[in-house]
């Protein structure tokens, strides 16, 4: 690219450009589930994890991306599992602060500490995924996220599932049909669904806890020991498939 003439008799200054293959400006994450999310996985708590796992591969996906090759450019030869170990330090912190976030006391603060925790802990596997070449905007990381966050135990159903809620996702979006049932049961259901997505082996006693008046605290133990376990199977399943051969993106 050829320099901007000189004006005046002096000698222009250099334009600018930006790091080669680094994106300008910081992609846009969220902290938790966006509320076009939220309300996806109200009307379809059933499905409401392959939801997340969808919407955080589209949401979240560039992020990793993006922290990746600007981790590598700024710790040049730095190894994958060393990325992998300063991921999952970060989200494990997240996790721990991820209890009570909402402020809300019963089941809405519940089901929405739960949420914020299973999304925290989807950001870290696509970073940990990015950490050793493989691409976390790719359609099977979402498969990915529901085995290994023992939503489903093979790949096969995992797939099956996330094709059934991405369906009821397109049919919404035509023809409206968000669910009219008693929002108390829904909450029930969708606060257990993602207590399971989100390693809380608590789910039973999140349900027991939820007392009128008393203000729902997942337990920071219980949330890291979770997202600790999870970043573990994330490593041993990226550092196997962490070849540097991109995979083909589905269309």
């Amino acid at each position: 690219m050829t320099d901007t003439p000189p004006v005046g008799g002096q000698p222009a200054a250099p334009t600018p450009q930006p790091s080669a293959g680094l994106p300008a400006e910081p992609v846009d994450a969220p902290e938790g589930p966006p509320a076009r999310l939220w309300d996806r996985m109200r009307d379809d708590p059933q499905y409401a994890p392959e939801h997340l796992a969808l919407e955080a591969v589209r949401r979240l996906g560039p992020e990793a991306v993006q922290w990746a090759a600007r981790a590598r450019a700024e710790q040049p030869g730095v190894s994958a599992d060393v990325l992998a170990d300063q991921a999952a330090r970060k989200f494990v912190n997240l996790a721990r602060l991820s209890g009570a976030v909402s402020g809300v006391a019963g089941l809405p603060g519940a089901v929405i500490d739960v949420g914020v925790l299973a999304w925290t802990q989807a950001r870290m596997v696509l970073h940990i995924a990015a950490a050793y070449d493989v691409d976390p905007l790719h359609g099977d990381r979402a498969t990915d996220l529901l085995v290994l966050q023992r939503v489903h135990k093979v790949a096969e159903s995992a797939r099956l599932a996330l094709g059934v809620a991405a369906g009821r996702e397109r049919a919404d979006a035509l023809f409206g049909l968000g669910g009219q049932r008693p929002l108390g049961r829904v909450m029930l259901q969708l606060g257990v669904r993602l207590a399971q997505m989100a390693g809380v082996r608590a789910a039973k006693r999140m349900v027991a806890k939820v007392i009128p008046g008393a203000a729902i605290v997942l337990g920071t133990w219980a949330n890291s020991s979770a997202t600790k376990d999870l970043a573990k199977r994330s490593r041993a399943l990226y550092r196997t498939r962490g070849v540097g051969v991109p995979e083909p993106r589905q269309r």
